[in-house]
């Protein structure tokens, strides 16, 4: 079995994997900011992407590197330079510097789309940073991911329960249980997967889901019949420079993430879907929300 290196172990993707990697058999060592509880299977490597000297730790010995930790959202340009460009850079120098040849990362469909918004451009750069590092590299794309433990979803399944769901400007996104992810990530970690190649994944939906149809799947795992609301662009926009205004740097809404969800498409590409004998999505999203919806209620997250 394989030596994992792994980032962003503390976050929701994260923790999704490195289950999955133990229940597979594998050693991970996994970066963490602050102390961790022991776990067999797991040594923990303190530091940050911003110290080489920790990453240099991180890798030694490992068998891949699988770079899962990035921003998702920061108040300006500088913030995803610093945790999605400047990150990956150090974590390719690390692998090299360790003898790694695979390195797996983790990317986003906003990639496609740089000219959208930091947060897509910065997954761009970072991916070309990967394409030019002479290893033997694969690239995952994945959309929306959800499931227990995820708080960036959590927002729309408290709407559903409420009732009413806000929605951006009307299109069709692709979504995927974290679940399923991990198994294609910890798959490819472990030598599965095709060299160089960028994966797009989705939960099989073959043309993804309207705003308005995975609304009404949120609703169904609440037990809620819902209405729905579309947002116009310029309100979208106006929103969230009110949440800049009042949460300052703390914004979830900022005006990058509004031009990113204003975008009618963030489906997968069925041309960049991995081979149907390496992985396909095992959780059906409709089950899949209503066990995710349960674990909010047993936590109280949702009521």
């Amino acid at each position: 079995m394989s030596v994992i290196a792994l980032t962003g172990g503390t976050g929701f993707v994260g923790g999704a994997t490195i289950a999955v990697a133990l229940a597979a058999g594998h050693q991970v060592r996994a970066l963490t900011r602050r102390t961790q509880p022991p776990r067999q299977g797991i040594t923990w490597v303190e530091g940050a992407l911003d110290r080489p000297d920790s990453l240099a730790r991180l890798c030694a010995g490992a068998d891949a590197a699988l770079h899962i930790a990035g921003v998702v959202n920061a108040p300006d340009r500088a913030g995803f330079v610093a945790g999605n460009i400047t990150g990956t850079a150090a974590m390719i120098t690390a692998a090299r510097g360790a003898g790694i040849s695979r390195f797996i990362h983790v990317s986003s469909l906003a990639a496609r789309e740089p000219g959208l918004s930091n947060y897509g451009w910065s997954k761009a750069e970072a991916e070309a940073r990967v394409a030019a590092s002479g290893l033997e590299w694969i690239m995952v794309r994945p959309p929306a991911v959800y499931g227990p433990g995820d708080t960036e979803m959590l927002d729309l399944f408290r709407m559903a329960r409420r009732g009413l769901v806000l929605l951006p400007p009307r299109g069709r996104i692709s979504v995927v249980h974290v679940t399923d992810l991990a198994r294609l990530l910890v798959a490819l970690a472990a030598g599965a997967g095709d060299r160089h190649a960028v994966y797009e994944v989705d939960d099989g939906e073959p043309q993804g889901w309207s705003h308005a149809g995975f609304a009404d799947a949120l609703g169904e795992a609440v037990g809620r019949k819902v209405r729905t609301l579309h947002a116009p662009k310029l309100a979208l926009y106006m929103a969230a420079r009110g949440d800049r205004l009042l949460r300052g740097g703390k914004a979830k809404l900022t005006p990058d993430r509004a031009r990113y969800l204003a975008h009618s498409d963030w489906t997968a590409d069925r041309a960049h879907r991995p081979p149907r004998d390496l992985w396909y999505p095992d959780i059906p999203t409709r089950q899949g929300l209503a066990n995710t919806a349960r674990w909010y209620r047993a936590q109280g997250w949702i009521k």
